[in-house]
């Protein structure tokens, strides 16, 4: 928690709004959360300065742009050499199918986010691009059916513990 920033109660709140509308404008940010203009600009500036907030995107829909299934890849890495895992790396993300990717721990090395048109076209993304690279062991596919959002990451509340529900 080295890394973590002082935020009063004030700035989980700007925080929310602005991750459920990036464009929410300063005026309606500081009228929702009782604060002047001024004030709130103030605070999105430190927020940014500080590294809490680090930009700003947009959200596209995949299936609008004929990348309709999306899936993820277990890949695992033989053998651990920098000078293999850099190169796959940089690889993997400048794919225009590439939507995330995560280093791991535990069997798998890397689990990447993809988008592609079709079954036809993530056989050959798996096939072609992943498999044929002498560092990939081994991909494991995982089809996404569907993705939900989830709430706005904050900070914890100093005390609350999740619930069993």
């Amino acid at each position: 928690m080295a890394d973590s920033v002082a935020l009063d109660t004030v700035h989980p709140h700007i925080l929310r709004l602005l991750q459920n509308d990036a464009l929410t404008t300063c005026r309606e940010l500081a009228s929702e959360v009782g604060v002047a203009p001024s004030t709130c600009l103030d605070r999105v500036a430190r927020l940014r300065r500080s590294g809490v907030i680090l930009g700003h995107r947009l959200q596209l829909n995949p299936a609008k742009l004929g990348r309709g299934l999306e899936a993820l890849l277990l890949v695992q890495v033989r053998p651990h050499r920098r000078e293999l895992i850099g190169p796959f790396v940089e690889r993997v993300r400048a794919l225009p199918e590439s939507r995330a990717l995560f280093p791991l721990t535990g069997p798998d090395d890397y689990l990447a986010h993809v988008a592609v048109a079709d079954p036809a076209d993530l056989q050959h993304l798996v096939s072609d691009t992943f498999t044929s690279r002498r560092e990939v062991a081994r991909v494991e596919t995982r089809l996404i059916f569907q993705q939900w959002e989830c709430g706005p990451l904050l900070p914890p509340v100093p005390g609350a513990h999740l619930s069993a529900d």
